[in-house]
């Protein structure tokens, strides 16, 4: 399956990606949603894994709109009905619980000063030291409501796609098409329009900070974690606030090819003629045949129940394997079995009385 998810509308816009109207647009949010995307996308496969209830190995890669929002092309092995799709989308968000950045207490013409004795920043005017990253977390309380909250559009794009069809090779032009570029190249801007909306979304990101370690909370009053000196409010060094990167700071590729087949919650998976059940044993050594010897057997050595089978002849724990039952003590408590053969000797089991 070929599924597009997008940000959700900040406002209208016309047909080269600029708004109608560049003062009802919500800058401040599209900035947030790009710094967000990618833990966002994350929540949706967590989600959408647990409720087909197995790993879904996909193959997505993040592209720019035209309006400069990132959006996300994947490719999922599978097929999945749109409805499930649309519940999956609909239960999905991203709170970000950090602290509050509606006040402005230390501009760039009165940024905190550094102390070298205590290794935190001071206010220039009162010479206090600004709260730790910890101290402004543990303000938030259960009244309070997150920073932001990331989530997908209403909008999605859902396709199922057969291998080696024309589809297929329109879908993987689609996933390799942004590769080799940065998501700020990928459109670049034409028209003043286009140029001045650019650098409205690029301010916006300049102050908004993008992890717990952003120089920006300075500019809020809140030491970043684990500050140093040379933090200035504005000139976070994240890539986040780079023209080339428009807010966007996980991996433009993202892989998963280690999910499992999908099994019936009230069937055990069948095999075909002649197949080995990935579930069962190891396959047995096949007999030797003239000319051709049976390859050696590799030494197993089997541990409780908690741990597993290594092909190894000594084992995780670097230990010998287990002796043979005949080299084994005689003292050894003997746990006998209803039915079972013990000792040499046979025992039947015993009808109960009645």
């Amino acid at each position: 399956m070929f599924l597009t998810l997008t940000c959700p509308s900040y406002g209208r816009v016309l047909e080269d990606g600029t708004p109608a109207d560049p003062a009802c647009y919500d800058y401040q949010r599209a900035a947030r949603d790009a710094l967000h995307f990618a833990a966002l996308f994350d929540r949706f496969i967590q989600n959408l894994r647990r409720f087909l209830g197995y790993d879904v190995q996909y193959f997505a890669a993040v592209e720019p709109q035209r309006r400069l929002a990132p959006h996300i092309h994947i490719t999922m092995r599978g097929t999945f009905s749109r409805t499930e799709l649309r519940q999956v989308l609909a239960a999905t968000y991203h709170q970000v619980w950090w602290p509050p950045t509606e006040m402005v207490k230390h501009d760039e013409a009165n940024p905190p000063v550094w102390h070298e004795a205590s290794g935190n920043y001071l206010d220039r005017a009162t010479g206090e030291l600004l709260p730790t990253w910890d101290q402004a977390l543990d303000v938030i309380g259960g009244h309070d409501d997150p920073l932001h909250v990331a989530r997908f559009g209403a909008k999605f794009d859902a396709q199922g796609v057969l291998a080696g069809s024309r589809d297929a090779n329109r879908c993987i032009g689609y996933l390799t098409k942004y590769l080799t570029k940065h998501l700020g190249d990928c459109h670049q801007p034409q028209t003043g329009p286009q140029a001045e909306h650019t650098d409205r979304l690029v301010q916006a990101l300049r102050y908004e900070p993008c992890s717990p370690r952003c120089a920006n909370w300075l500019r809020y009053g809140i030491q970043p974690r684990n500050p140093r000196p040379g933090l200035r409010p504005g000139h976070c060094r994240g890539k986040a606030h780079r023209r080339e990167h428009l807010g966007y700071t996980g991996r433009r590729v993202l892989v998963s090819a280690n999910g499992r087949a999908r099994h019936s919650p009230t069937t055990a998976p069948t095999a075909s003629t002649g197949s080995w059940p990935r579930s069962a044993s190891p396959k047995p050594t096949p007999p030797g045949t003239p000319g051709n010897p049976s390859p050696p057997a590799i030494p197993t050595t089997c541990h409780p129940p908690s741990a597993s089978c290594t092909s190894s002849p000594t084992g995780n724990t670097g230990t010998p394997p287990s002796p043979k039952p005949d080299d084994e003590p005689t003292d050894r408590p003997i746990i006998r079995r209803r039915g079972r053969r013990h000792d040499g000797g046979s025992r039947r089991p015993t009808s109960p009385a009645r």
